[in-house]
Order: structure tokens, then sequence, then C-alpha cells
């Protein structure tokens, strides 16, 4: 009986069993299979990385938008104080020119004023230092 019993195992096994191309053509599907998810796999990491990749491109565009906006301000501010600046310094130049261009005149007028007020003081002193008279010999020029 054990001789029937394994010639039983051995029809069952062969017949139960697959043939090597059977077995191949199984593999071969576990293979293409597991390719597929493979490929999927990548194709949606890829995917992923793409739009990663993507938003990290637009954070660091909206990063230096930012920075040309804080830039660009701060041209402007030293813009205007530049302008402003500009401005003071023109004026002061003018000024000056307008001194210096008409130096002689101020000069003569300095003069002309240090001149009145030393008649000035003089005339003042002059009649304080005069004694007091009358009408009559105001009159004559002091003979009587």
């Amino acid at each position: 009986m054990t001789e029937s019993n394994g010639s039983a195992k051995t029809s069952a096994s062969t017949t139960s069993g697959k043939s090597p191309a059977k077995r191949a053509a199984s593999t071969a599907k576990r293979a293409q299979s597991q390719a597929a998810t493979a490929t999927s796999d990548t194709a949606t990491s890829a995917r992923e990385a793409k739009e990663t990749a993507t938003a990290g491109l637009q954070s660091a565009g909206e990063a230096t938008k930012n920075a040309g906006r804080a830039v660009a301000s701060g041209l402007q501010t030293g813009q205007k104080a530049v302008t402003a600046n500009a401005a003071k310094a023109a004026t002061a130049a003018t000024a000056a020119w307008t001194v210096v261009k008409n130096r002689k005149a101020i000069a003569a007028g300095a003069a002309a004023g240090l001149v009145g007020v030393a008649g000035a003081a003089f005339a003042v002193g002059r009649s304080t230092a005069k004694p007091q008279v009358g009408p009559l010999t105001k009159l004559m020029g002091g003979r009587i």
C-alpha cells in the first residue's frame, strides 16, 4: 500500500503541480505586476517631487519679490533724502554766490554805515563840547 500511496503522491504532485512554463509565466506576471506597482510609485514620487519643487520655486519667487519691493522702497526713501538735501545745498550755494557776486556793494554799504556812525558820533560829541551861548551869539557865529 505504501507503494500505491507513493505513486499516488507522485501522480498527485505532478497533476496538481505546475509545469515549468506555467511557473515561469506566473513569475513573469508577478514580476510585471511588481514592476507596474514600482513604476506607479515612482511616477507618484516624481509628481510629488515636481509639486514640491514648484512650491519651493514659488516661495523663492515670493521672497525675491518681497526683497525687491523692500529694495525699491529703500531706494525711493534714499532718493527723496538726496533730493531734499540737494535742494538745501542749492539754496545755500545760491545765497553764497549772491554774497560773493555783490561783495563790492556789500563792502561799500558797510563802509558807508561805518562812516555815518562815526560822523554822527563826532557831531554829537562836538555839540556837547561847546559851551552854552545865547541866540545872538549863535547868530553872529560867536563874535558877540
